[in-house]
């Protein structure tokens, strides 16, 4: 059997195992979903559709980045724009989630990526390259951390004004210093430290002198370019 066909299976236990590992994590994430259901509602957006965005889009960036554009005249074009860059970096999730991913059924594989988020996709990439099943911290961890999403945005919508600035209380550090850990218990060879050498240099690069947003497509182009050009031994 194919190594990556054998890391595919996927069950109710490796589920509930990943839906715990990240569950700590997803604590924090209903404090912003708090405060996105508090600023959607004084942007003057409804119940329902605040919700309904929260369910179908599940990225906070690209959500607020939205409501930053939102008025009587949606401009539409800019919106899409804005929306696809930020989350530009899930293409790139995609691709190296595909040697296990294509292993299942379409209705699966796409079942599960709808709950990809940074998270999830960075614990089970470690565990995946550890050699041990990881579809359920996918699985798992991203249904968790979607529901404590929908849970804060429901208590943002009508109990908002309990965190009004969360960057105050640097909850906007948490998931940045998660994935830090992710990135510094993961692999230490030369080529994924050059691989994130110059992804962070690009990004930060096209941070400083390209349009707002830019630096995220920029860096997870670069950095995945140069793992695509630059294979592992034996892959």
């Amino acid at each position: 059997m194919d190594h990556h066909a054998a890391l595919a299976r996927l069950n109710r236990q490796d589920i509930w195992h990943g839906f715990r590992q990240l569950l700590p994590l997803s604590l924090f994430v209903a404090a912003f979903g708090l405060a996105f259901g508090l600023a959607a509602t004084q942007t003057g957006l409804d119940q329902g559709p605040v919700l309904l965005m929260s369910a179908l889009v599940f990225a906070g960036t690209s959500q607020f980045a939205a409501l930053d554009i939102w008025g009587l005249q949606v401009p539409l074009v800019p919106l899409m724009i804005t929306t696809f860059a930020i989350n530009a970096r899930h293409l790139l999730m995609g691709a190296t989630l595909y040697p296990w991913l294509r292993h299942l059924p379409p209705a699966r594989r796409y079942g599960i990526m709808l709950f990809a988020s940074d998270a999830n996709w960075a614990m089970a990439m470690q565990y995946f390259h550890r050699g041990e099943r990881a579809l359920g911290i996918l699985f798992g961890g991203g249904l968790a951390i979607w529901i404590f999403w929908m849970l804060g945005t429901w208590l943002g919508v009508h109990f908002g004004s309990a965190i009004e600035d969360p960057v105050a209380i640097g909850l906007d550090m948490v998931l940045g210093c998660f994935l830090l850990a992710m990135a510094l218990g993961a692999r230490k060879d030369l080529r994924t430290l050059v691989i994130w050498l110059v992804a962070g240099v690009s990004s930060m690069l096209a941070y400083w002198w390209l349009p707002e947003n830019s630096h995220v497509v920029v860096g997870a182009l670069a950095g995945g370019v140069l793992g695509a050009l630059w294979m592992e031994k034996g892959a």
